[in-house]
């Protein structure tokens, strides 16, 4: 099932921000190696005057959640962030763990470095996707561990389908920074040792992934239970062809994207403005002959709709608001992005 954990501070209960928040602990180490060099040897500590654990398994189990967060903050789709998680693993439990001072940090540095070459290889082969390319939803649960909702708010954004499209243009040692910083409050100096960066360098590349995400997409506070109720209404307006109804609540500038990767029916051009995007969905609607069910759920920590044909899981949509209008419609049709979207 493609569902990501919210725990941000390897399980400890912590928030994500600054070091006294859950941040990696100062106990990290350097070294002189470089993201591209192989990831255990980059991440083992230098002393070996404390015993490693005991458990290894329980140990890599505690922090997974975390290492799966900024795998699928790192590359946007849950099954590489599982085959990053599970690479970790294996680095984990052939380490030598007496020279590890800190599994998590170790386990940190470990994580991001293989997402960052893992990205590289995924950039190289996004260019040739067949129309826009968007991330694999995931179902997001934040449990009793995050109960405050300022902080929900915040860890509902950073994996936020408009977040991780923008992300999509950092160079991936931007992202890392980014994802590091913004999503789990690593300190700058815990962030320059897991890149084998000096501090002044990574403020710079933090600095250049801000400033490209706030250009990229401005921030609104939307209301939850608004956003429910407009895609509620987006779902009544478009299943009846009413194409007031949709111009009424889209943007006049609005966009809709969509990904099938060419595997099924989808635009192969983002669409721009409200009276497109509404004839679109409005002729979608009339030519097709088949029966959906529909189902409302979080994903990627808003409320999105779900439509599921014979029982599976055939698209999901989800909305971005801005000033109580419609400004983006997602829609996912890619089998293989929807392949782990269990639902209960």
């Amino acid at each position: 099932m493609s569902r990501v954990e919210f725990a941000t501070s390897g399980g400890d209960g912590a928030g994500p921000r600054g070091d006294e928040h859950g941040g990696v602990p100062s106990e990290m180490t350097t070294d002189q190696s470089s993201p591209g060099e192989p990831a255990d040897e980059a991440a083992r500590a230098v002393p070996a005057d404390r015993p490693g654990p005991a458990d290894p398994t329980a140990v890599f189990e505690t922090h997974r959640p975390m290492l799966t967060g900024v795998a699928y903050r790192m590359l946007g789709r849950a099954a590489d962030a599982e085959d990053v998680v599970q690479e970790a693993w294996l680095r984990w439990s052939a380490a030598d763990r007496g020279d590890v001072r800190e599994p998590r940090a170790y386990l940190v540095r470990v994580t991001t470095r293989l997402a960052i070459d893992k990205l590289r290889q995924a950039q190289s082969r996004r260019e040739s996707y067949v129309g826009p390319w968007l991330p694999e939803p995931v179902l997001t649960d934040f449990g009793p561990a995050v109960p405050d909702t300022a902080e929900r708010a915040l860890l509902a954004d950073s994996v936020s389908l408009a977040l991780l499209v923008v992300l999509e243009s950092l160079s991936p040692l931007e992202r890392a920074v980014f994802v590091l910083r913004e999503a789990f409050g690593f300190p700058f100096a815990e962030i320059a040792a897991v890149l084998d960066r000096g501090e002044a360098a990574v403020r710079q590349l933090a600095a250049r992934a801000r400033k490209h995400v706030d250009e990229g997409r401005p921030r609104y506070d939307v209301d939850p239970a608004e956003r429910r109720d407009l895609t509620e209404r987006f779902l009544a307006a478009a299943t009846g062809g009413d194409l007031d109804g949709l111009l009424a609540m889209l943007a006049p500038d609005a966009r809709l994207v969509g990904d099938s990767g060419g595997k099924s029916k989808a635009p192969l051009r983002i669409i721009e403005t409200a009276r497109k995007i509404g004839r679109f969905l409005v002729g979608a609607s009339r030519s097709t002959e088949e029966v959906y069910d529909y189902r409302f759920t979080e994903i990627n920590g808003a409320p999105a709709l779900i439509t599921l044909l014979d029982g599976r899981v055939d698209a999901v949509f989800q909305i971005e608001l801005r000033d109580g209008l419609i400004a983006c419609v997602y829609i996912v049709r890619n089998p293989d992005k929807l392949r782990g979207l269990v639902l209960d």
